[in-house]
């Protein structure tokens, strides 16, 4: 008896316990179309609990604390649910729960991912833009590098976007040469591109282990993108004039197939700067069949052809005379503008997708994409020659059609012909009355030349890359437990990629002499001036390839491996990472100047990177949380930086090796009603990185050589720099109605070592001090402590804005940056500077002279303020919305980069430059645009 009573009483007290467990349940669908939505979050926010909705729409949230609680239900293009609960141990059933549009969100949301689009696709500056990057992100001081920083070219944590991973459809879409996203692949499709998932940093990603900056996921997936029609007009004066842009989406139809199309087209005469063309149109296809409860193929397809017009950078004097709009790189023709730096981008994408739902909690999702085309880059080359009947060399050449070569400026008058002023007045009044490309000039100089039966002297060419990259993975999510999440990942990548320079016009010529116009050496080997031996002055004519041809070939095999844990009071997570690289050069020129080396496939260079990353979430109450991140990885260098002259020869830079990276920052972060706060400290090392460039330069010391001007490499081994600063942003909700956002950021970017240098030209080879690749050995590069160019390390931000109930909003913020530094010359910065021809100091050299020639430049701090504001219309079932944006509203002028040009590469060079009011070779600036404007009208049904 007493057994069974006890028995009796243990039941009772687990029905007792069940019946007390809180439990709140529901099903969330959208409001127009009744179906269910997935992927909504479920909070709690003062518990830390949270949930995604399920395919069905569904949640269930177990094991609550009995009390009064908030659900919040959220997300991102709807209005946000609040339902207040009171538990005591019976379960709750809030039923269907119905979310609805939020015009106004998804209006301002796309309103960032347009205004970011048109920065990514600006030239005015040798770096590349991260606010693609930033766009989907949350997080107050994110957004504001993306919109407020953007056009002043700011870098989050001084870091490149090559530090950044974006993913389309877990394709992961950065190129293998730089490391870099080529955004434009498919710009103008916002509609379709807006639904992104973006992890912060080193935080944990469901789809890969990311980069330094981050995971950015983009998912086309026709299923879950909203059905209904969306036709918009957008006008500017940034980059392009007009964009009309119009998307459909059927979502999932009741026989398993959904649909979504978009297109649009971008065009103008000219953007903000002179003679910068742009002319773009985009399509996007997919489809989606959902074979079964736990099956679905998806494909997608983008073509994005984009062609445009490119900016120069220009000297302080350039700027002076022509102020911040100028361009030198068109000239009129026929009474139309016509740029001569035209960059062409046409690569299609071809994605499939599989998805698998394992089960509730698992999935698996496999990926293969392919991705062909071109990337042109065009340019004038003035340096035609013909065939010396006598000696069989070639000779002539023509004058550098650019309007603002150095000798076509008054400060080239004013140091040769100081005592003829009038001759600098005379070129200072014909620079300021036209100043751009003459391209009748162009032509009759062919003209004039084909008449005397002789070859084209001036053509058009551009440099083509043709890639071919087959990509394809799986990506394995599983979520064990309410606690333990595993993702897992493996990818492969094979790319070919073309390179080689092809004709564009002979500009009225009748066919252009294929030879190296830089040798110089064709006494001791007169085939060095061969560009192709195997085709030996080869007359070349349009669409011919000359110059350089090879090929690029590589192999990426990369794994992935992540847990995450997430409890009541601590979060936390690691993931590790193996990659497998390996690159080869195949040359179909056999190239003059370096016969041995050059044709053929050389070495196999490969590269072996591991990595690991940890941190935890520290929850000490709701409000109050701690964040921690680490990394340490080593990575392959890029395409661009493994090969010292790949149009050339097979030299691979010495000393290359992966490059080493550690990682970590830490965050408080505040969460209450009303003010949401995070203060972040961070720090990056960055080891053994490489860097190659091209230029000419004047007084360039080599033993053995007989002047001392040469078209070289400058090759940067072994680079390390380090980065560290802090970050805060807070936004306050004043009122219902009005929030107050404020961020600031200070850091510091430098270089912590003096890397190898070397330099390499095809007139050294021969030479007793270096190797068959005309490289002469390494010297250091006294780089320590100079400041990283990688735009403002300071910005300040403070704005408010304004949200109205009926559907109108407004932002104003003021923007201050500061402490951007040019990017110093490292040729200046070493023994070249101070050693004469004949491998001695300089006898008049002067330390304290050259530590003041050697100041790097800082520019000077701005303030700028932008303007925004939209507001929306439901009628019947249309929803139209208006934003409009103006930057820089008081037209500030300030410089967003510049470079230190290495044409002065001695001490005595450089100082008589300086000396000068206005120098010959002084650096070269990017500067940021005025007051501009983006107008953007939308409808929806």
């Amino acid at each position: 008896m007493k057994q069974i009573i006890v028995t009796l009483f243990c039941c009772l007290m687990i029905t007792v316990g069940l019946s007390a467990q809180n439990i709140v349940k529901g099903v969330v669908k959208y409001n127009n179309s009744e179906k269910p939505l997935q992927g909504v979050s479920i909070l709690i926010e003062s518990k830390n609990i949270s949930q995604l909705t399920n395919t069905d729409g569904s949640f269930i949230l177990n094991n609550l604390p009995n009390g009064d609680h908030l659900i919040t239900i959220k997300k991102e293009g709807y209005e946000t649910q609040n339902y207040p609960v009171s538990l005591s141990g019976s379960p709750i059933d809030l039923g269907v729960i119905f979310m609805y549009d939020d015009t106004l969100s998804e209006d301002q949301d796309l309103s960032v991912i347009t205004i970011t689009d048109d920065e990514l696709n600006d030239d005015a500056s040798a770096a590349d833009n991260i606010s693609g990057l930033l766009q989907a992100s949350r997080d107050t001081y994110l957004r504001t590098a993306a919109f407020d920083f953007g056009g002043s070219f700011y870098r989050v944590r001084g870091l490149d976007s090559e530090n950044g991973t974006v993913m389309v459809n877990g394709i992961e879409m950065n190129k293998l040469f730089n490391g870099r996203p080529q955004w434009s692949n498919w710009g103008g499709l916002n509609d379709v591109t807006r639904n992104q998932e973006f992890s912060n940093f080193l935080t944990p990603s469901n789809y890969g282990f990311g980069g330094l900056l981050g995971t950015t996921y983009i998912n086309t997936r026709p299923s879950e993108q909203r059905p209904g029609v969306r036709v918009s007009y957008a006008s500017s004066n940034r980059s392009y004039v007009h964009r009309a842009m119009g998307t459909y989406a059927t979502g999932m139809m009741q026989d398993g197939w959904s649909f979504l199309v978009s297109g649009s087209k971008r065009a103008g005469s000219e953007g903000f700067v002179d003679g910068t063309s742009y002319n773009a149109f985009s399509l996007f296809a997919s489809l989606e069949k959902r074979i079964n409860d736990n099956h679905a193929l998806s494909f997608t397809s983008i073509y994005a052809p984009n062609r445009r017009g490119k900016s120069s950078s220009n000297t302080q004097e350039v700027f002076d005379l022509k102020g911040i709009q100028y361009n030198s790189f068109w000239g009129y023709q026929n009474g139309e503008i016509r740029n001569s730096r035209i960059k062409e981008l046409i690569e299609p994408i071809f994605i499939l997708n599989h998805y698998w739902d394992i089960n509730e909690n698992t999935s698996l999702q496999t990926n293969i994409g392919y991705q062909y085309g071109q990337l042109g880059n065009s340019r004038l080359e003035f340096n035609g020659t013909n065939l010396n009947p006598n000696s069989g060399f070639p000779e002539g050449g023509g004058a550098n059609p650019d309007p603002t070569y150095y000798q076509k400026l008054p400060s080239y008058a004013l140091r040769n012909f100081p005592d003829n002023p009038g001759i600098a007045f005379g070129l200072q009044q014909q620079f300021l009355n036209d100043g751009q490309l003459n391209w009748d000039k162009l032509y009759q100089t062919n003209i004039d030349s084909k008449n005397r039966g002789e070859n084209a002297i001036n053509i058009l060419y551009e440099d083509r890359v043709d890639d071919q990259l087959f990509n394809a993975s799986t990506i394995f999510n599983s979520e064990l437990n309410d606690n333990i999440n595993l993702t897992a990942s493996v990818t492969y990548k094979n790319l070919r990629s073309e390179n080689f320079a092809s004709v564009l016009d002979l500009l009225g010529g009748t066919g252009y002499l294929d030879v190296d116009g830089f040798a110089s050496k064709l006494n001791t080997n007169p085939l060095s001036v061969q560009n192709d031996v195997l085709n030996p002055n080869r007359i070349v004519t349009e669409g011919d390839r000359f110059r350089y041809n090879y090929n690029i070939l590589s192999n990426v095999v990369s794994g992935f491996a992540q847990a995450q844990f997430k409890y009541n009071k601590i979060d936390f997570y690691a993931a590790v990472t193996a990659t497998k690289t390996d690159y080869q050069r195949e040359g179909l020129y056999q190239n003059g100047g370096f016969l041995s080396n050059s044709l053929g496939k050389g070495d196999k260079i490969n590269f072996n990177g591991f990595g690991g990353k940890a941190g935890f979430t520290y929850k000490l109450t709701g409000r109050h949380l701690f964040d921690f991140n680490g990394a340490y990885l080593t990575k392959a260098p890029t395409i661009r930086n493994t090969f010292a002259n790949s149009r050339e020869n097979h030299a691979v830079i010495q000393g290359t090796t992966e490059e080493k990276i550690i990682s970590f920052d830490g965050s408080y972060i505040l969460r209450t009603p009303t003010v949401q706060a995070k203060l972040t400290g961070y720090y990056t090392k960055m080891e053994d990185a490489n860097e190659v460039s091209f230029y000419f330069a004047d007084g360039v010391s080599v033993t053995g050589a007989d002047n001392t001007n040469f078209f070289i490499q400058e090759i940067l081994q072994g680079v390390d720099k380090k980065h560290f600063g802090g970050e805060f942003a807070i936004e306050v909700k004043a009122t219902p109605t009005i929030k107050v956002k404020a961020v600031a950021v200070i850091g510091q970017y430098t270089y912590d070592n003096n890397p190898n240098i070397a330099i390499a030209s095809e007139n050294f080879v021969g030479l007793s001090d270096a190797d068959e690749f005309g490289r002469l050995p390494y010297v250091k590069s006294y780089l320590k402590n100079y400041k990283v160019a990688s735009g403002p390390q300071r910005a300040f931000s403070l704005g408010f804005e304004y949200r109205d109930p009926d559907y109108w909003w407004i932002s104003a913020t003021t923007n201050f940056l500061s402490h951007a530094y040019i990017d110093v010359s490292p040729i200046q910065r070493s023994s070249n500077f101070y050693t004469d021809f004949d491998g001695q100091p300089f006898n008049d050299y002067d330390p304290t002279v050259a530590r003041e020639l050697l100041q790097q430049e800082r520019f000077k701090g701005y303030m700028v303020a932008n303007l925004v504001g939209g507001k929306s219309w439901k009628i019947d079932n249309k929803y139209i919305s208006v934003f409009a944006s103006i930057n820089n509203l008081f037209d500030k002028t300030y410089k967003t980069g510049g470079f230190e040009q290495g044409r002065n590469a001695n001490y005595r060079q450089l100082q008589n430059d300086q000396s000068l009011d206005t120098p010959v070779f002084g650096p070269r600036y990017w500067y940021g645009r005025g007051t501009t404007y983006f107008l953007n009208v939308n409808v929806r049904f």
